[in-house]
């Protein structure tokens, strides 16, 4: 760091902020950094997979009925699992079985 001497006051300049955690070293920063990055990684991953095999597809399809029938009840999730069955076997599409 560069200080500017000026008649009596001393400045500094480029000044790191003081951290808010003082016990911590640069390295345990460091490995704190590193594992909110995997979890957020491990986060998406299973959002990801639970989308991709479609456990997520009742839920999603009650919010929507709701959202545009709020007058209607919305079928019961074996009623919903059992026509999106049917309906992927009448037409299977991409899929592998």
């Amino acid at each position: 760091m560069a200080a500017v001497h000026n008649s009596s006051r001393t400045s500094t300049i480029g000044a790191v902020p003081a951290r808010t955690e003082p016990n911590r070293t640069g390295f345990e920063e460091l490995c704190a950094r590193g594992w909110a990055l995997v979890v957020q990684a491990g986060r998406g991953v299973r959002w990801y997979m639970t989308n991709l095999m479609g456990d997520s597809a009742y839920g999603t399809y009650v919010a929507h009925h709701r959202r545009v029938h709020p007058n209607e009840e919305p079928m019961t999730e074996r009623q919903f699992w059992r026509q999106k069955m049917d309906d992927q076997d009448r037409n299977p599409g991409a899929r592998c079985c």
